[in-house]
């Protein structure tokens, strides 16, 4: 006989088992069963809209019938060789012709890894030891990108703060933080310390805060007086906000972009990618031992990554698909704005319509203190009415997909509505 376990069961295994009950993403209080197009059931059967989609990855949907049928075709075939394969390298060359700033490229398993070589690339490549990061920028869990990243303590600049505990002092030492979206900052930052700075990362697109314009252009430029090698993370926004990722919508290009979600169609990939003259100091044989940057990764390039990356990069490609994504997009921004413009919230809508969330504030917003600042009170009560109501995304972000259907835009247009109702 078939053993059905509710939802609260599982809670309670996951807690004899995992720290907080939970993977470290998401609510530990929901439990994901399936996923099919833009809709996923939780271990209840409860059914909701998808607009977390696996935070990211899932641009064409759940269980798309290409990507299935293309995995399928190279499961009997192998799932990893800890090798080079032809199509990690196939999918190598359709980055390098797509990302404007990718000459070469090295795979790794994660976002957070990327980002983390990224930052040690830029080490290697300038012999210095400083890293730039702005408040509030999201660059996985290495010891760096842990450095203010959400910081519930605001300090004077550039001070780090540190995000967790086990890091050492040292490396606070070694970073200087900015605030995002003020050109003023950091020409007077870099006037007092370019000469030690490896690398500026940022997100193009930080979380949810656009780059006001000539923003990017001004990093660009001042990287280049000082020598300093300016890093992309478009972890997010690669091959999401256009098919060459937000350096080629914001028309700016960086010396590395740090790439993942969208590239392994749902499976774990991701890549450095960039200049070749830095990119060859994972080349022993190039730059020799004393600047040679060791990296290998069990899973890096398997080859059913790399179809499923392949297969959804292709359907990308096709006519209209992003015209379509920002045009849903687009759509939803307009139906949150009509739900809280009824009840008279203060409220901004912050983002690309490709990612975007709503912040409850009279004020713009420009950098992480001006989130931080924000009702997020009022946030989490109309993110969990929203929950309630059978959409289902994070506590930060909305990501629109491809498959999202007509029944899709009715459903979440109601729960926008009893959300908006619920926080006044």
């Amino acid at each position: 006989m078939l053993n059905i376990l509710s939802q609260a069961d599982w809670i309670d295994r996951a807690k004899s088992v995992l720290p907080g009950g939970g993977l470290g993403n998401f609510d530990p209080s929901v439990f994901i069963r399936d996923g099919k197009g833009s809709r996923v059931w939780d271990e209840d059967g409860r059914e909701y809209v998808d607009y977390l989609i696996g935070s990211g990855p899932m641009l064409l949907g759940h269980g798309h019938s290409e990507v299935l049928e293309a995995v399928a075709e190279q499961l009997p075939r192998g799932m990893t060789f800890f090798a080079n394969n032809a199509r990690a390298v196939e999918l190598a060359e359709e980055i390098c012709n797509a990302v404007p700033c990718a000459e070469q490229l090295r795979y790794v398993s994660s976002g957070g890894e990327a980002d983390m070589y990224a930052i040690r690339l830029a080490r290697a490549f300038t012999g210095r030891d400083k890293i730039i990061k702005f408040e509030g920028g999201y660059h996985g869990m290495c010891a760096e990108a842990q450095m203010s990243l959400a910081p519930s303590k605001l300090v004077n600049f550039p001070q780090a703060v540190p995000d967790s505990a086990g890091i050492p002092d040292s490396v606070r030492s070694e970073m200087l933080i900015a605030p995002f979206n003020d050109p003023d900052y950091i020409r007077s930052l870099l006037a007092e310390h370019g000469d030690q700075v490896a690398a500026i990362i940022v997100e193009p697109l930080q979380r949810i805060i656009p780059p006001e314009p000539g923003f990017l252009q001004l990093l660009r430029d001042e990287a280049d007086r000082h020598g300093i090698v300016l890093i992309y993370d478009e972890v997010v926004t690669g091959f999401r906000f256009s098919y060459g990722g937000a350096q080629e919508l914001y028309g700016v290009t960086p010396d590395l972009a740090t790439l993942g979600k969208v590239i392994g169609g749902g499976f774990p990939l991701a890549a450095i990618a960039g200049r070749a003259d830095i990119m060859a100091h994972f080349d022993k044989s190039s730059v020799g031992e004393d600047k040679w940057l060791m990296q290998l990764g069990t899973l890096s390039g398997n080859p059913v990554a790399a179809v499923a990356g392949l297969k959804t990069m292709e359907i990308l490609r096709r006519d209209g698909q992003y015209d379509r994504l920002r045009e849903n997009g687009e759509r939803l921004m307009q139906m949150a704005s009509a739900a809280l413009d009824a009840q008279g919230v203060s409220y901004r809508i912050v983002g690309d319509p490709t990612l975007f969330e709503i912040v409850f504030t009279s004020a713009d917003v420009r950098d992480y203190r001006d989130v931080f600042h924000s009702d997020t009170t009022m946030a989490a009560r109309f993110n969990a009415v929203l929950l309630q109501n059978g959409v289902f995304k994070s506590a930060g972000k909305t990501y629109p997909s491809l498959a999202l259907t007509e029944e899709d835009f009715a459903l979440t247009e109601t729960a926008y509505v009893k959300a908006a109702e619920a926080i006044v």
